[in-house]
C-alpha cells in the first residue's frame, strides 16, 4: 500500500511560526506533526509515501530525506493550492495504478487501529462524534452500514461523525477518475476542489465505502489546539517514566520531552512542556509550552507558550528591597 500525504498548506491560524516553517514541521511532544505521523504509518508497515508539497515544500522534503532515508518517497508540487481534491488531483499519476492507498492529511494525528482499516474489504473513512459538525466534511451512514452521503461542511447537518483527515481507498483508479471528473467539469465547493466531492461521486458510482471512528483525533491547526495535543502525548506511557541528565539546580516535573544536547540551569521545566534539541535555558519557569530547536530562554516566566527554532527571549531580572504594606504588580 503506498501513503499520500497532503502537506502544501500555509498554515495561517498558526502563524507567525509558519512564516517560515510549514505547518506539518511543527515541533509537538518530542517530534514534529508529520514525524508522528509517518511513524504511525512506518508502524502499520507502509513504506511507500507521496508527499504533496507547496509552501516551504523544500523544507519537508528535506525533513523527510534526512530523517527517514528508509522511505520511498515521491514529491509532488500543488500550485497553485485550490484544495484537497486539487492537490490528490495533482498527485493522481503517482497513486493511480495502486491496488489501494492511504490518504493521511498532515495537520493533524489520529489514534486508530490502522491494521484494523487495512484488513477491511472496503474503503474506510475515519469519522469521530464532533459537537459542531457545520466546521468539518460530515458523512452520513445508512442502515447496512455504508456511507450513503459525505459532505463539506454542511448548514444543516444531518450527522455530528466528522471526518479527520484519514481514509483508506480501495480503488485508487477510480479516486483519480472521479478527481478528473472534478476538475474538468469546475466542480468546487466554497471555491475549491474537495474530496468530499470525490468521493462522493465515487459512492454514486457504486463504491462501498464504510467508516472507522478513532479514538482520538488532535487537530494541530492552532496554538490552543497543538499546545493541547502536545500535553496529550506526553501523557503517554512511554513519557512517564523518562530519565533525564542531571541538570544543575533544576527541577523536572514529568511529562516533559527533552531534545538532545540541551542546557538547562537553575530553571523549573514542566509539567507538559517540549524543548528541541541544543536549546539554552537559565533562570526560567516554564510550563505547558512547545520551545523550538536552538532557542534561548532566560530570567523568565512561560505558561501555555510557543517558542519557534533559533528564538531568543531575555526576561527582566530584578532586585528589590520592599518595605511594610507595598504591593507590586509587574502584570501590567
Amino acid at each position: 500500500m503506498k501513503a499520500v500525504i497532503p502537506v502544501a498548506g500555509i498554515g495561517t491560524k498558526l502563524r507567525p511560526h509558519t512564516h517560515t516553517q510549514p505547518k506539518s514541521l511543527i515541533p509537538v511532544a518530542g517530534n514534529t506533526i508529520l514525524g508522528h505521523i509517518i511513524e504511525k504509518l512506518l508502524h502499520a508497515g507502509i513504506q511507500d509515501f507521496v508527499f504533496i508539497i507547496g509552501y516551504l515544500g523544500n523544507k519537508i522534503e528535506a525533513y523527510v530525506k534526512k530523517n527517514y532515508p528508509q522511505l520511498h518517497a515521491e514529491f509532488v508540487i500543488q500550485e497553485p493550492r485550490e484544495g484537497l481534491g486539487h492537490a490528490l488531483w495533482v498527485a493522481r499519476e503517482n497513486f493511480r495504478h495502486e491496488d489501494s492507498i492511504m490518504i493521511m492529511l498532515g495537520d493533524a494525528i489520529v489514534d486508530v487501529d490502522l491494521e484494523k482499516i487495512l484488513a477491511s474489504p472496503h474503503s474506510v473513512l475515519c469519522v469521530k462524534k464532533v459537537d459542531q459538525p457545520s466546521l468539518f466534511g460530515v458523512t452520513e451512514i445508512g442502515e447496512d452500514s455504508f456511507i450513503t452521503k459525505v459532505i463539506e461542511k454542511p448548514r444543516i447537518p444531518k450527522s455530528n461523525f466528522a471526518l479527520v483527515g484519514l481514509y483508506k481507498l480501495m480503488h485508487p483508479e477510480k479516486l483519480a477518475q472521479s478527481l478528473e471528473y472534478l476538475v474538468q467539469e469546475g466542480i468546487k465547493t466554497q471555491n475549491e476542489y474537495h474530496l468530499t466531492d470525490a468521493l462522493m461521486d465515487l459512492i454514486r458510482n457504486g463504491e462501498k465505502i464504510t467508516t472507522c471512528e478513532v479514538d482520538h483525533w488532535y487537530d494541530c491547526g492552532r496554538k490552543e489546539t497543538l499546545l493541547h495535543t502536545n500535553a496529550v502525548l506526553l501523557n503517554r506511557p512511554e513519557f512517564q517514566n523518562s530519565h533525564y541528565p542531571e541538570f544543575p539546580n533544576t527541577i523536572i516535573i514529568p511529562p516533559v520531552s527533552i531534545g538532545k544536547n540541551c542546557s538547562i540551569s537553575n530553571s523549573v521545566i514542566g509539567p507538559n512542556v517540549a524543548i528541541g534539541q541544543h536549546t539554552v535555558i537559565d533562570y526560567t519557569i516554564l510550563r505547558d509550552s512547545i520551545i523550538g530547536e536552538y532557542s534561548e530562554l532566560h530570567d523568565t516566566v512561560m505558561h501555555d507558550s510557543i517558542i519557534g527554532n533559533d528564538s531568543s527571549l531575555k526576561g527582566l531580572s530584578h532586585s528589590l528591597n520592599i518595605g511594610d504594606n507595598t504591593e507590586i504588580n509587574f502584570r501590567e
